[in-house]
């Protein structure tokens, strides 16, 4: 009789994740929503997008729908493939950071060379390379199951190519995807099994490396004075800061209501990219940053689960790679929430399927697929097909 049920309540279960799905849905909805309210005046006022208020929102939601053409047929491909492709995915990705270097291929944006321009569109590789490197981390530790545990075998080599990675990273400069691409792949090693005395060294390590190269570029050296006290220069190191902040001020409990934020009208720069936070704390107030706060946790939450159902099949490379994505969401989200709210550093770190971006929107819309397609297999294993 207990069988019975079982098997009946397997098989009403729905093919895929809908709770997934629509979550994704609504915070894609937002940030579209947030993208063409915090860049109407910046577009109205710029050469650039020849007064074209509109400019932004329309660019977002080609990008969008692109993301849903590319996310349906990302979604049809098993997870085998990709374990089998990461190591190839990976090199791929760290030969088109090394193209971003190169004058003439890399394209120059406000002093960072962090895009190749492909005519219709510029790509940044280095969010690309957020996935690849959860890829490439969730096969080697699979690989190197028995030597994890091992310093020469097992997490130096992983911890050499993650620091030529880096190097690349900071000769854009990209401090921010640096520190993301290192949560994911260290996260990774320790979730896959890594020594207790090397993650203990970690802990020591990573800040001590962390400071050394904040101290050694003057331009990170300033943010961080700026952050310690944005009032103290609110023309200057704290301008972001400072504005930021009031945006989240005025906006209160529930906001000055959409389209109604002051901030936008070219105080707060990057308004539509790394601030849009502050915009829509601004327009829809702490009850708007706490329903996406909620979204974001519901996602990150979920991608665990989906790895811990994943494990039930014993298909440990999806789970891996579903906590992978977890972690990477999770922590751009929380550094860039920090970074709006005025807890941590300013940093040019976008808000996961919020903020205006043509790769960034991609990346994660393709990261989404990935996670979907675990959830819908892992589905099939508990159907026995």
């Amino acid at each position: 009789m207990i069988d019975k049920f079982s098997n009946k309540s397997t098989i009403d279960k729905p093919s895929f994740d809908q709770g997934l799905f629509w979550v994704s849905l609504i915070l894609i909805a937002i940030g579209l929503i947030m993208v063409y309210s915090s860049s109407i005046s910046f577009a109205e006022s710029s050469k650039l997008t020849k007064h074209q208020n509109y400019f932004f929102l329309v660019r977002q939601s080609i990008y969008i729908s692109l993301g849903f053409i590319v996310g349906f047929i990302i979604f049809q491909i098993p997870i085998r493939w990709w374990q089998k492709m990461s190591p190839y995915l990976f090199m791929a990705g760290m030969v088109s950071l090394i193209l971003v270097l190169i004058p003439g291929i890399g394209h120059v944006v406000n002093g960072s060379r962090r895009w190749i321009s492909l005519f219709v569109l510029n790509m940044q590789p280095s969010e690309f390379m957020k996935l690849f490197t959860a890829m490439y981390a969730s096969d080697y530790v699979l690989r190197k199951s028995k030597e994890i545990g091992s310093f020469l075998k097992g997490f130096l080599p992983m911890a050499s190519v993650i620091m030529l990675l880096g190097a690349l990273l900071l000769l854009e400069p990209d401090f921010g995807a640096f520190a993301v691409i290192l949560v994911i792949a260290m996260c990774t090693l320790i979730l896959g099994g890594i020594d207790k005395k090397i993650l203990m060294g970690l802990t020591i390590v990573a800040p001590i490396g962390m400071t050394a190269l904040i101290y050694s570029s003057d331009y990170r050296y300033q943010r961080l004075i700026g952050f310690f006290n944005p009032w103290a220069d609110p023309y200057g190191k704290g301008y972001q800061l400072s504005h930021a902040l009031i945006a989240f001020g005025r906006g209160e409990f529930f906001g000055v209501g959409l389209g109604g934020s002051v901030e936008k009208l070219l105080y707060l720069p990057e308004a539509h990219t790394d601030f849009i936070l502050a915009v829509l704390a601004e327009e829809f107030g702490f009850f708007g940053v706490l329903i996406v706060i909620g979204l974001f946790s519901w996602l990150v939450i979920r991608a665990f689960g989906i790895a811990k159902e994943a494990i039930i099949n014993e298909n440990y490379y999806s789970a891996l790679l579903s906590q992978g994505i977890g972690i990477w969401f999770g922590t751009q989200g929380i550094i860039n929430m920090g970074v709006n709210m005025g807890l941590l550093p300013t940093k040019g770190l976008t808000l996961p399927l919020l903020s205006y971006g043509g790769s960034g929107i991609l990346a994660n819309m393709i990261a989404l697929a990935i996670l979907l397609r675990i959830d819908w297999e892992n589905r099939r294993g508990l159907r026995g097909i």
